[in-house]
């Protein structure tokens, strides 16, 4: 095969007809869509579904986020906070699989958009922009996360909690690990994300068993389903429980991330729409047993809301189960944090790659070369870096850090949103649909997609706290807006020169 188009420029080069007969029906999209084909497509069913699955991290999704429920709203919150928000991210994993299917290239709601809207390239830049930077501070936040369920494993087992130092150079080494491992390239993914959905059902089984078995107290089915904890301050108990759904919308974001690897998966116009769409369903599922074992086990919420661990639920195992079942509840999780945040630098180096490829993104060259195990390496060290320097703000304030990773999770709803408006307002964006199509149904789920992404957007810049002062005010907002003005300067600065859309490398 050919080599690629030079960095500069901006036609692709010609498909010969020995090329256009000897490739795969995947590829033949791809090539149809102006890309040549680049990486080996080695990944199954089970490795694309299990991309979306560690992007999700259901165990570790919900066990980081379980206090942000607990706290506000409590049981009846987070348990019909789970499922109503499940249902409708499920939704918008249909209106994400039927673009998917549609457009199987790397890059996903970022390549969605300028394909769909090519007249308005700016939107899909500030996409492109928005959701790859949101995409290193949700890996960010979660090697964060596993250093601090180190840390509690450390304080359960020792009595001494990490220095936030300590911390913070623990999640150095999860974010230079996930490099080394995404630098292996695609078959390591691969074979991680396989296993990392056995890894999810073994370690559900684990902590269910364990925690239902051990508990030395299990709560009435009416504590479960109806009983309303408020630690917040506010006073109506009606957005108390609202607050609550935050942690079943961060615990579900992600399930977009199998499409970031449709140009590496066989059959991808089937199978990345199957792993967008089973990932959320599959992790509805596992998250609602998991969810109903912590709330028929937890002993004493104000205990949780109390604790001195580095992360709130490591107290609820403690109470339930005891300290050396609590040391092998916190592994099950934290390996699977370690898992997730992987796949999350997986996905973000997929996306420069994307950018660069149509002129998005400086050093185009670099971003787009390949190292011998078939690994966008730029991207995947640029995350790297980009999250080293990121978790020294941990050391001098976790309340800034915070503000940065709760951004990440705001950045994703509104990357989320920009696809769904083009399909709500212009339905007639994609006209050569894939395999998985919505018919009659498209508008309607495109619309509820679009109304809930505008209630979780909102929901999450209000104060989660009352009174509102400068160490509980919710700076997600000053984060956000932060990231979209720098967005906004380096298209005036650069990329409305350089960005016109997305640039075929190939013409049939």
């Amino acid at each position: 095969m050919a080599k690629s188009e030079s960095p500069s420029s901006s036609e692709g080069e010609a498909v010969t007809k020995e090329e256009a007969h000897n490739v795969s029906v995947s590829d033949q999209r791809l090539l149809d869509l102006g890309y040549r084909p680049k990486f080996r497509r080695e990944m199954s069913l089970f490795g694309v579904l299990g991309i979306s699955f560690c992007s999700i991290g259901i165990l570790n999704g919900m066990s980081s986020a379980l206090q942000t429920g607990l706290f506000s709203g409590g049981p009846l919150g987070l348990f019909w906070g789970w499922n109503i928000c499940s249902f409708f991210m499920l939704l918008i994993a249909f209106s994400f699989a039927e673009i998917c299917s549609a457009y199987p290239t790397m890059g996903g709601l970022y390549f969605w958009v300028c394909k769909m809207k090519p007249d308005v390239p700016v939107l899909g830049f500030f996409t492109g922009w928005l959701y790859s930077m949101a995409m290193v501070f949700t890996g960010v936040s979660a090697n964060l996360s596993a250093a601090l369920y180190l840390s509690s494993m450390a304080e359960v087992g020792q009595g001494r909690p990490l220095t936030r130092l300590e911390i913070a150079a623990i999640a150095w080494a999860v974010n230079i690990f996930s490099g080394i491992v995404n630098t292996i390239g695609t078959k390591a993914i691969g074979r991680m994300s396989t296993f990392f959905v056995w890894w999810t059902l073994g370690g559900t089984v684990v902590l269910v068993t364990t925690l239902l078995v051990k508990a030395p107290m299990k709560n009435s089915a009416g504590f479960v389903f109806t009983n309303v904890q408020n630690f917040t301050g506010w006073q109506s108990s009606g957005f108390v429980v609202l607050l609550g759904f935050l942690q079943a919308v961060y615990t579900l974001e992600g399930c977009e991330t199998a499409a970031q690897v449709a140009e590496e998966a066989v059959r991808a116009e089937i199978l990345a729409p199957l792993g967008v769409v089973g990932s959320i369903a599959g992790s509805w599922l596992i998250g609602l047993v998991y969810l109903l074992a912590l709330l028929f086990a937890v002993q004493d919420i104000a205990s949780v809301q109390a604790t001195t661990f580095a992360i709130p639920i490591a107290q609820l195992f403690y109470d339930a189960v005891g300290p050396q079942l609590t040391q092998l509840c916190l592994t099950v999780i934290m390996v699977s944090q370690v898992m997730a945040a992987i796949t999350t630098f997986t996905a973000s180096s997929r996306l420069f790659y994307a950018l660069a490829r149509d002129n998005a993104f400086p050093l185009k060259k670099q971003f787009m070369t390949l190292n011998r195990f078939q690994a966008p390496y730029w991207g995947v060290w640029t995350s790297v870096l980009i999250g080293c320097i990121i978790s020294c703000a941990y050391i001098g304030s976790a309340i800034a850090f915070n503000a940065i990773l709760s951004s990440a999770a705001i950045s994703v709803m509104l990357s989320y949103l920009q696809p769904i408006i083009i399909r709500v307002f212009w339905p007639d964006s994609i006209q050569d649909f894939g395999p998985f199509r919505l018919g009659k149904w498209s508008w309607s789920v495109n619309f509820a997609s679009f109304l809930f992404t505008i209630f979780v957007c909102v929901l999450f810049i209000l104060p989660t706290a009352y009174p509102v002062d400068v160490l509980n005010m919710n700076y997600a907002i000053v984060a956000v807006g932060g990231l979209l003005v720098a967005i906004t300067i380096n298209w005036f600065w650069w990329g409305r020169h350089s960005f016109k859309g997305l640039v075929k490398t190939v013409t049939l």
